[in-house]
């Protein structure tokens, strides 16, 4: 694990994606690669949630006349996420790099399976609070 890796409870009681982005940007300052890289894909991920379908009519060509005018005339508003919502999409975020890690371990890849379960730790470490090993409570 990375020395510089900031406690997941470095802002208590703040939102999960506002804990997110912050040990995003401390991972950022300290170099932390990997909790870099996983905290891009959870917030990525919590983005991709946001988006709202496009209608299947909306994908069809139409004459110029029937376009929208006028900035943002053809935006939809994002769809708002609870807390729950959020916990949700990084919970399965952390499930899915233990389901791949179990698939690379029967491959006989321990250092990606670890590298994985090492990911999956971090995400959790957010959502529930707990540092991880070797790391004080903040």
């Amino acid at each position: 694990m990375s020395v510089g890796r900031v406690p997941a409870q470095s802002v208590p009681g703040s939102p999960l994606r506002q804990r997110l982005r912050a040990a995003l940007l401390a991972a950022m300052r300290s170099r932390d690669r990997l909790t870099v890289g996983v905290m891009r894909s959870a917030l990525a991920a919590i983005d991709n949630a946001e988006a709202v379908e496009v209608p299947a009519a909306a994908g069809e060509a139409k004459a110029i006349e029937h376009s929208p005018v006028g900035v943002g005339a053809a935006e939809l508003e994002r769809r708002a996420l609870t807390e729950a919502d959020v916990e949700r999409i990084v919970r399965a975020e952390a499930a899915a790099r233990e389901a791949a890690a179990r698939d690379y371990d029967a491959a006989g890849a321990p250092e990606r399976a670890e590298s994985l379960r090492a990911e999956a730790r971090v995400l959790l470490e957010h959502v529930d609070g707990v540092p991880g090993e070797g790391e004080a409570a903040g």
